[in-house]
């Protein structure tokens, strides 16, 4: 595909402006010309990266490509709705749920607020899940992850990057200013402005992350409490687990015992959001599961590990591992929690608001679905 791109507007003569020209030796600044050859007519791709420093004619080659409606709006976001509902408001709830997951926004209490209160970097991963899950045919990004800070844009970009290639839907191309998100967007094709050159289908490779893994106090449990789904406090008789990168907690687990010592269950699992949506939360969570069914644990036995969980991104992240097998799945909550509260309504009478759930005495209400770990490939 050869890209021509000539753009003029009027020369003006002000004071100012001749005098900038006398003083830097500019003739004009009404013309801007622009040639690229990028060899992708052969439609053998799926997601692209123009990269270049500001004013280099990234937005202009963007359109050449894919066109000028292909340019997606992130301007119309609702300013009532949640992200939840805003989000493909057509669509499927799991297919919402699971593109907010894919993309690293997995924090359920930011889907119930409207896009206008979240953060910087909260707001770019829920741009990011919308093209996902509206998987457009052609669609061009641009600035793409300019606002957000670095840690975010390169965990953000691997993905989405993820994501889009998961489906393979359609064409994107994504214009960019900074150069360290490209190992890890792993794209088909980068075209560098400021050189002139083009790369496709090299061998990106992401960088190594380094996961180290200890097992703490429930001290570290405050870092992440805000971060979990549920409201819940450290779990009784559990020992914790905090997965570090470069000195950070970025992952945080509990794990308990069942009677007899022939199981144990892990719960409180939380990733940091900068760090949802890459897959070293699982990868984390695996590796503790493996250290119990291998012995290593207080006990010096051996066990299984079960998870009991309403997550969907985290339901749909286990059922795809060959290393965990769906055991149960239950959409009105546990029986616990019925017989509790039958009881509680017989000594206090039908008073709903006098019997908070947190005073239930155990059990939820909430759909679970339960996942054993096996640590090897499971069939069938």
């Amino acid at each position: 595909m050869k890209i021509e791109v000539r753009h003029k507007c009027s020369d003006f003569n002000s004071y100012r402006a001749a005098r900038a020209k006398s003083l830097f030796n500019v003739e004009s600044g009404c013309n801007f010309n622009l040639d690229a050859d990028l060899p992708i007519d052969d439609d053998d791709w799926c997601l692209g990266l123009v990269v270049g420093p500001s004013g280099s004619g990234k937005t202009s080659i963007g359109q050449k490509i894919l066109g000028e409606d292909a340019f997606y709006d992130f301007d119309d976001w609702p300013t009532d709705n949640p992200i939840i509902d805003a989000i493909a408001p057509g669509e499927k709830f799991d297919d919402v749920s699971r593109a907010l997951s894919s993309v690293g926004l997995g924090s359920v209490p930011s889907w119930l607020r409207p896009y206008r209160v979240l953060s910087t970097g909260e707001k770019f991963r829920a741009d990011l899940a919308r093209v996902v899950c509206e998987m457009p045919e052609k669609v061009v990004i641009d600035e793409f992850t300019s606002v957000v800070d670095r840690q975010v844009a390169r965990v953000g970009s691997f993905a989405f990057s993820k994501a889009w290639k998961r489906n393979q839907a359609g064409k994107c191309v994504l214009l960019s200013c900074h150069y360290d998100i490209i190992d890890w967007l792993e794209p088909d094709w980068v075209y560098d402005i400021a050189t002139g050159t083009y790369q496709g289908r090299c061998l990106w490779r992401r960088p190594k992350i380094e996961l180290e893994i200890y097992r703490t106090n429930w001290s570290y449990w405050k870092l992440f409490e805000p971060h979990h789904y549920l409201r819940a406090g450290p779990m009784i008789a559990g020992f914790p687990y905090v997965g570090v990168i470069g000195g950070e907690p970025i992952a945080h687990v509990g794990f308990g015992t069942r009677p007899g010592l022939k199981e144990a269950r892990c719960a409180r699992f939380v990733v940091m959001p900068d760090y949802q949506g890459c897959g070293v939360g699982i990868h984390f969570l695996n590796r503790v599961c493996q250290m119990w069914l291998e012995g290593e644990n207080r006990y010096k036995k051996k066990m299984r590990t079960t998870i009991l969980t309403s997550h969907p991104g985290l339901c749909g992240a286990l059922r795809r591992s060959d290393l965990w097998r769906q055991y149960n799945s239950s959409l009105y909550g546990s029986t616990t929690a019925k017989k509790n509260y039958k009881e509680k309504k017989r000594d206090q009478g039908w008073n709903k608001k006098a019997i908070p759930n947190a005073t239930l005495g155990g059990g939820h209400f909430r759909s679970t679905q339960g996942f054993r770990y096996y640590g090897e490939p499971q069939k069938g």
